[in-house]
């Protein structure tokens, strides 16, 4: 399909059943194979990005059954079984980021690559982490990005390890997961931070999981990570992954922003993630919240007019929920300002020039930096505007919500939603509507 038109909607309202989490269900993938044993999964999302994962995985000798309903992984106790594999993971970030990191430490021949954007997207902060402590690691290309190949190395962790993190919280994860499998002759493995984490609730996510799966990193503040020695990976026989807190924010607004309510099931306020704060992030642009412990409901405001009010925020603990605050504040009352998001420029587009595009389109002034957005909302909005999507995902998931301010919207290549959520539009169709 190149393109689906949308709208023209003027109200939001019914419940969603949220599939899984990418963030967790890659991660929890990963950690199966790694773990001693068996470990049943479910809930697990069926993606580009979790297919790419598996496929990854079996490449590597895991075996991974799958039948739609449940995922049995069994643990390969921290070795892969295949010395040399030619790894092709899409524009799957997580799964690139910690592949690498799991094959440096795995004393085979790998090469890891992906589709050109994935090439573009950065991971030297990563692989100079490992370097520190003799990974092999070359660049084939670009260096600084991929494509890689890794090759057999000793491996010393007598100093602590330093990484980066102002790019990206995956070159951490990546770390994280990997270094237990290393020897380190009965010494803690420490992690420390150069400059500002970025994106901290992403590591909040890896931590529980590598604690679900029996390693407890200790943690001061976000700087300093500490690996116990002799540390393994044990499978928990059986694990659910959260619904996508991230795919809830288009929901959510949707009810903000068209009245409601509209509930979404199967993530609250016992999630795990990080996104869920989106929720509150609504409500202070005065949306009517109300959430439960796998639920969240949203409203529009219940005095005034019934619009959203316009916010300035920083937004590095939710960088991708953020964007569906850009799109929610052509709706909202004064100019919202979106600070700290300069991760948006190396994710699978420049989401900062894409989304200032797609909102200039649709009537706004948007004025853009290297870490910041500034939307002032039209009067109304520009009907049968057309939105490309450069192949990103959230950009199509966020400009959705534009048909709810009874125009019409064009998104150019909607399929490319099957990196996290391939339903995505039939669910948002079933909420939306025409009165």
């Amino acid at each position: 399909m190149d393109y689906l038109d949308l709208g023209p909607y003027s109200r939001a309202f019914g419940v969603v059943s949220l599939p899984g989490s990418k963030s967790i269900s890659n991660r929890v993938l990963l950690l199966a194979a790694l773990a001693r044993g068996e470990t049943t999964i479910s809930n697990l999302l069926d993606s580009d990005d979790t297919r790419a994962m598996q496929a990854a995985l079996g490449t590597l000798g895991v075996q991974v059954d799958n039948n739609g309903e449940r995922c049995i992984v069994t643990g390969t106790g921290g070795v892969f079984p295949s010395e040399s594999a030619d790894l092709f993971l899409g524009n799957a970030g997580t799964a690139v980021r910690t592949l690498t990191a799991v094959l440096s430490l795995n004393d085979g021949y790998y090469c890891v690559h992906g589709v050109p954007r994935m090439h573009q997207r950065p991971i030297g902060d990563l692989v100079d982490g490992l370097r520190q402590i003799g990974a092999r690691i070359d660049y084939e290309e670009t260096p600084g990005f991929p494509p890689l190949k890794i090759k057999p190395a000793p491996i010393s962790l007598d100093a602590p390890i330093h990484v980066r993190g102002n790019v990206s919280s995956q070159f951490l994860t990546a770390l994280l997961i990997a270094l237990p499998l290393a020897d380190s002759h009965g010494s803690p493995i420490v992690i420390e931070v150069d400059g500002e984490l970025i994106s901290k609730p992403y590591i909040d996510i890896t931590l529980r999981l590598m604690q679900r799966f029996g390693i407890d990193v200790e943690r001061v503040g976000w700087k300093r990570f500490t690996i116990p020695a002799g540390a393994r990976y044990t499978s928990p026989g059986a694990i659910m992954v959260e619904a996508d807190a991230s795919s809830a924010s288009y929901f959510l607004a949707a009810g903000a922003l068209a009245g409601g309510p509209v509930r979404v099931e199967g993530v609250g306020r016992t999630s795990m993630q990080g996104d869920v704060a989106f929720a509150a992030t609504l409500r202070q642009m005065g949306a009517d919240i109300t959430m439960g412990d796998d639920w969240i409901e949203a409203r529009s405001p219940g005095s005034g007019d019934g619009r959203l009010m316009a916010i300035d925020m920083d937004f590095n603990m939710i960088p991708d929920a953020a964007m569906t605050i850009a799109v929610a504040a052509l709706f909202a009352k004064g100019r919202t300002r979106l600070r700290n998001i300069a991760s948006w420029r190396v994710k699978e587009t420049d989401r900062i020039a894409a989304m200032a595009q797609g909102l200039r389109r649709v009537g706004a002034t948007v004025e853009e930096g290297d870490d910041y957005l500034v939307v002032t909302p039209p009067s109304r909005l520009t009907s049968h505007a057309v939105i490309d999507t450069y192949d990103d995902h959230r950009v199509a998931m966020c400009f959705s919500l534009a048909s709810l301010g009874d125009v019409e919207i064009r998104i150019n290549n909607p399929e490319c939603t099957g990196k996290t959520f391939p339903e995505y539009f039939d669910y948002f169709t079933r909420v939306a509507k025409a009165f």
